[in-house]
């Protein structure tokens, strides 16, 4: 069963389409990656389905319900939510305050701190530096708080725009890692990734986003053997 379903997405930026028409699935239980070049529409992508950017047409169904016009805020109360480009973490505040933050829709004060003692288990680094302005970490350790800030809120759906970027490769190993082992908690992750090899050795199926359209799909290790996959985004 789809859990995210896209159709016939056309998104402008004033008279400029950044999305032609796209249309794809995230069934539970999945990882779906979303793979292309630097502006190729992925942010984009996510955005829309967020509710940060208008859509001109087509639809966005979340769990059975149309969110198409839906704002972002309310959005992730039902359950999905993002780890966006950049990383977005609130510099001024400490980690403990960032995590806070990503409880906002969660009203049983018990339970956030039950998350956060969760989180900081899951990652070492954030218990050890709970009180620690979040603006000091590295990129590495910025992106786990993003990721963390995330899982406050238990989404059903978690997506993540570009979690490797600007990440030594360690860190990288680092996030992927962190990535299927929540998936493997019961999370169905929807990723955005210019990594194309590190996405597709971890995802289920994969789509191919070129210039705002959908220009391949498959099963991830189809994409990972195909060869234009290979030349045009895994260097071979």
């Amino acid at each position: 069963m789809a859990l995210l379903e896209v159709k016939n997405l056309d998104v402008y930026y004033g008279m400029i389409q950044a999305i032609r028409g796209i249309s794809f699935e995230v069934n539970e239980g999945e990882i779906v990656t979303l793979i292309g070049a630097n502006g190729a529409g992925k942010t984009t992508t996510m955005q829309s389905i967020m509710g940060l950017v208008p859509i001109k047409r087509g639809t966005v169904t979340y769990n059975g319900q149309d969110i198409t016009r839906v704002p972002g805020h309310k959005i992730v109360h039902l359950g999905m939510t993002q780890v966006p480009e950049g990383r977005r973490i609130f510099q001024q505040l400490t980690v403990h305050d960032n995590l806070l933050m990503g409880a906002y829709a969660v009203a049983d004060k018990k339970q956030v701190q039950r998350d956060i003692d969760e989180i900081c288990t899951r990652f070492e680094i954030l218990g050890e530096r709970k009180n620690q302005i979040a603006g000091t970490l590295s990129g590495g350790e910025q992106q786990m708080l993003a990721m963390g800030r995330a899982m406050m809120s238990h989404p059903k759906l978690l997506m993540l725009d570009e979690p490797s970027m600007g990440l030594s490769p360690l860190f990288v190993d680092k996030v992927f890692d962190i990535i299927k082992d929540y998936h493997q908690s019961g999370c169905t992750i929807l990723l955005v990734e210019q990594n194309a090899k590190k996405a597709l050795s971890i995802a289920d199926r994969a789509y191919v986003l070129e210039t705002g359209s959908i220009t391949l799909s498959g099963t991830a290790d189809d994409l990972l053997h195909n060869e234009a996959v290979k030349k045009a985004y895994l260097g071979a």
